[in-house]
C-alpha cells in the first residue's frame, strides 16, 4: 500500500469525524459523525424512466416475473437479445416495474423531507447514467438530467443529508448493451470516464462520497445485471466465464480511472468501491471444506483486491490458468490499476454462505442471485436467506484485518411482506389517515445486526457509517417485486404499480430516528 493511499485512507476516516471505538457493549458506541442513512438505488426508486430526456436503461427491459421458488433467482435478472427488443417495442410502464418504481422522480422534494425527519445524515443513491448520457455515446450530456440531481443534492444538503453516490448501479444505457455488448467491450471505459468527469465536476463541492460501481462481483454472478453482458451460447472451447471476467477487467480499469478523476477534480472527496461481501463458512471441519470456503472467500476478496491493493490475487490468476480463462489486459493496465485505489470499502451485507466439497449433502436455501448449502445454526428468511447478525462482525473484521482503510456498511436490510392497516376516511380538512405498518421483525433484524456492528467497532474497525437498504420501498432488483419490502417508509404501490403512492411511515421509521438521535444507545433499549 503506497503512503499516498494511506494518506487518502486516514483522510476519509477524518472526514467522517471519526473517533476512537469505545469499548464493547458501551451506550450508543458509535463514533462521532458516524453517518446513518438510507440506500437505494436509481433503477429501483426513481420512475420517470422516460422522461426528462432519459434514454432506457439495462433495467428498463426487465419485466415482471412471477419467482416460483427461491432457491435460484438469477434467472429472473437475465436478458437475451429477444427479450430486449420485445421490451424496446413495448411503450409505457405495464409489465416493467422498475420504470415507475417508487416514483421518487416525481416526488423528491417530499421525500428528502421525510428523510430529513427521519433525521438521516447520509443517503446512499446511484446516478442513473442514462438520465445524464441517455445513450451511452452522446456528445453532450443531458442538462435536464444534471439538473434533477443538482437540485437533488442540494436540497439534501441543505437539510444535513450527506449524498452518499454510486456511478453505476445496474443501470447502464441500454444502447451501450445493443450496440456495444456492455463491459465486454474495451470501448466503454472511455465512455464512463467520460461520465465519470461530468459528474463529479458538476456536483464538485455538493457530492463528498463516491462509490464507482455498485456490488461489482456481480459481473461474475449476473453478468447482464453486472455487466450490460447479454447471455448467449458461449463459442466452441471458450469458457463462458471468459466474456464476464474481461468484463469485469474493463469494469476495474473504469474505476480506477474514476478514483483518479475524483481526486483530481474535487480533492476533498472520497470515492470507495462497493463489493456484495458473501461471506462464506466451511460445512463442516473436515479440511477440505476448510480449504473450500477458504478459496470462496478470496474469490469474493478478487474484487477488493484489486481496487484496494491495486493487483489481481494469486488466487484468481492461478484459477484463470487451471480454468483456462485469458483475460486481456492492456499495456498500462496494471499501472492504472495500481493507481487508482480507494479511499475505502463499502459493501452490502444480506447472508451468509457455506462451502463444501460435497454439497450434495447438504441442503439447499434460496439466496440472493443463487442457491447455497443450508446453514442447520441458522433460521432463514421469508426469501430463504439465512439470518446471520454476527456473520456482520465476521466480515467487518476480516476486511479490516485484511486492508486497514476504513469500511462503509451500504446496504443491509430485511425484505418482508408487510401489511398495512387502517384506512384513510374523509376529505380535505376531515381527512383522518389512520394507515400504519407493525414490523417489530425489521427493528429487530436491524438491532441484532447493528449490535453486532458497535462489536466489531469496539473490535477496533474504522466504520465509518451505516445506510440501511430501502428506506422507501423499491422494486427488488431481482424479482423486480414492489411486495418484497425493505424500508421504514411504506410506498402504497403493488407489484403491478397500482396504488397511490402514498407514503406511510411503518413503525421501523419511528424506530430509526431514535437509533439516529441516540447515535446507537437505542440499540441497548
Amino acid at each position: 500500500m503506497t503512503s499516498d493511499h494511506s494518506t487518502r485512507a486516514s483522510s476519509a476516516t477524518d472526514a467522517a469525524a471519526a473517533t476512537d471505538p469505545a469499548p464493547a457493549g458501551a451506550t450508543g458506541a458509535f463514533p462521532d459523525g458516524f453517518l446513518w442513512g438510507i440506500a437505494s438505488a436509481a433503477n429501483q426508486i426513481e420512475g420517470g424512466f422516460d422522461e426528462g430526456g432519459k434514454g432506457l436503461s439495462q433495467a428498463d427491459v426487465i419485466p415482471f416475473r412471477t419467482a416460483r421458488d427461491y432457491v435460484d433467482i438469477s434467472s429472473l435478472m437475465k436478458a437475451t437479445d429477444a427479450s430486449i427488443a420485445e421490451a424496446v417495442a413495448t411503450p409505457g410502464t405495464a409489465g416493467y416495474p422498475k420504470r415507475s418504481a417508487s416514483d421518487h422522480y416525481h416526488r423528491w422534494e417530499a421525500d428528502v423531507e421525510l428523510f430529513a425527519e427521519a433525521g438521516l445524515t447520509a443517503y446512499r443513491m446511484s446516478i442513473a447514467w442514462s438520465r445524464i448520457f441517455p445513450n451511452g455515446d452522446d456528445a453532450e450530456p443531458n442538462e435536464e438530467g444534471l439538473v434533477f440531481y443538482e437540485r437533488l443534492f442540494t436540497r439534501l444538503r441543505e437539510r444535513g443529508i450527506e449524498p452518499v453516490v454510486t456511478m453505476s448501479h445496474y443501470e447502464m444505457p441500454l444502447h451501450l448493451v445493443t450496440e456495444y455488448g456492455g463491459w465486454a467491450n474495451r470501448d466503454v471505459i472511455a465512455l464512463f470516464e467520460r461520465y465519470a468527469r461530468t459528474i463529479v465536476t458538476r456536483y464538485r463541492g455538493l457530492v463528498r462520497w463516491w462509490l464507482t460501481f455498485n456490488e461489482i462481483n456481480t459481473t461474475l454472478i449476473e453478468p447482464y445485471t453486472g455487466g450490460g453482458v447479454v447471455e448467449r451460447e458461449a463459442a466452441p472451447g471458450v469458457d463462458p466465464r471468459q466474456t464476464s471476467y474481461q468484463a469485469l477487467h474493463h469494469q476495474f480499469v473504469a474505476s480506477a480511472r474514476a478514483v483518479r478523476i475524483v481526486h483530481e477534480v474535487d480533492p476533498e472527496a472520497r470515492v470507495g468501491c462497493m463489493l456484495a461481501r458473501m461471506a462464506h463458512y466451511p460445512a463442516s471441519s473436515d479440511p477440505a471444506d476448510v480449504v473450500k470456503a477458504q478459496f470462496d472467500n478470496n474469490m469474493n476478496f478478487v474484487h477488493t483486491d484489486v481496487q484496494v491493493r491495486g493487483d489481481y490475487s494469486g488466487t484468481v490468476r492461478r484459477f484463470w490458468r487451471d480454468q483456462g480463462i485469458d483475460v486481456r489486459m492492456e499495456p498500462g493496465d496494471a499501472a492504472e490499476l495500481a493507481a487508482g485505489t480507494v479511499d475505502f470499502i463499502s459493501f452490502s451485507y444480506y447472508m451468509s454462505l457455506v462451502s463444501s466439497v460435497s454439497p450434495e449433502k447438504y441442503g439447499a436455501t434460496g439466496g440472493n442471485l443463487f442457491s447455497t448449502i443450508k446453514n442447520p445454526h441458522l433460521p432463514t428468511t421469508e426469501w430463504g436467506w439465512h439470518f446471520d447478525p454476527e456473520g456482520l462482525r465476521y466480515v467487518l473484521n476480516g476486511l479490516w484485518d485484511r486492508y486497514q482503510v476504513p469500511l462503509f456498511i451500504v446496504e443491509n436490510g430485511l425484505g418482508a411482506t408487510d401489511e398495512l392497516v387502517g384506512q384513510v376516511t374523509g376529505e380535505g380538512d376531515e381527512r383522518v389517515d389512520t394507515r400504519a405498518v407493525h414490523d417489530p421483525y425489521r427493528v429487530d433484524y436491524f438491532v441484532q445486526h447493528l449490535r453486532q456492528a458497535r462489536e466489531a467497532v469496539a473490535d477496533g474497525v474504522e466504520l465509518m457509517g451505516y445506510t440501511a437498504w430501502g428506506g422507501l420501498d423499491l422494486v427488488s432488483a431481482s424479482t423486480s417485486q414492489m411486495t418484497k419490502r425493505y424500508g421504514i417508509i411504506y410506498v402504497d404501490a403493488d407489484d403491478a404499480g397500482v396504488g397511490s403512492y402514498d407514503r406511510i411511515r411503518k413503525d421501523s421509521f419511528f424506530w430509526y430516528q431514535r437509533l439516529i438521535e441516540t447515535n446507537g444507545a437505542v440499540l441497548d433499549d
